[in-house]
């Protein structure tokens, strides 16, 4: 599944369940005690005690909720999870801080990310062309304008000409817009 093996191996289904019950728990200990709880990484599994990149999804009843992450490693993976969690939970800026009546239908992801690739296309036709639905996620970047889609948003937004349409909305640039300064990368991810 992961092309980046060496640098970054996949995780298993039991790691991935573990970074989601990490984050769960960092939020409602920051929710319901106001406390920064973070695990112990002398207690996690190898692959969670190595650097990575992540993003946490908060939904409530399908409804997104809150997503925050990173695009390049900084914590270990464990401490990430938790560290974006929260961040997720009192800071993305779409919602207000999540609040205790919201823990009982929430439910929590965690998507980890391959190393950022660059990608070079000739356009935006190209890009729309080449990417591919359900594997690719997008970082685009072009002066103050930056925005990035995971590849779950592939489950809302299946037609590649709508999400390159709707990333370049999210990033505030003009549609079809290929300004010179625009720079590209893709990666991949996996999720609890």
């Amino acid at each position: 599944m992961n092309a980046h093996a060496s640098t970054a191996p996949d995780l298993t289904s039991a790691e991935l369940a573990r970074l989601a019950a990490i984050a769960h728990r960092a939020v409602v200990d920051a929710v319901t005690r106001r406390h920064h709880w973070d695990p112990s990484t002398a207690d996690e599994p190898a692959a969670l005690r190595r650097d990575g990149a992540v993003f946490v999804t908060l939904r409530r009843g399908g409804a997104l909720r809150g997503c925050i992450g990173t695009m390049t490693p900084q914590l270990p993976l464990a401490l990430a999870a938790a560290d974006r969690a929260r961040a997720a939970a009192f800071n993305d800026p779409r919602f207000p801080p999540l609040g205790p009546d919201e823990l009982d239908d929430l439910s929590v992801e965690v998507s980890v990310l391959t190393p950022m690739e660059p990608f070079e296309v000739g356009g935006y036709d190209a890009l729309v062309a080449t990417l591919r639905p359900g594997v690719d996620g997008v970082l685009v970047e072009a002066g103050r304008h930056r925005a990035t889609f995971l590849p779950s948003v592939w489950e809302e937004i299946p037609d590649a000409t709508g999400w390159v349409g709707a990333l370049w909305r999210k990033a505030g640039l003009p549609p079809r817009a290929w300004p010179d300064s625009i720079r590209t990368w893709r990666y991949r991810t996996q999720h609890s």
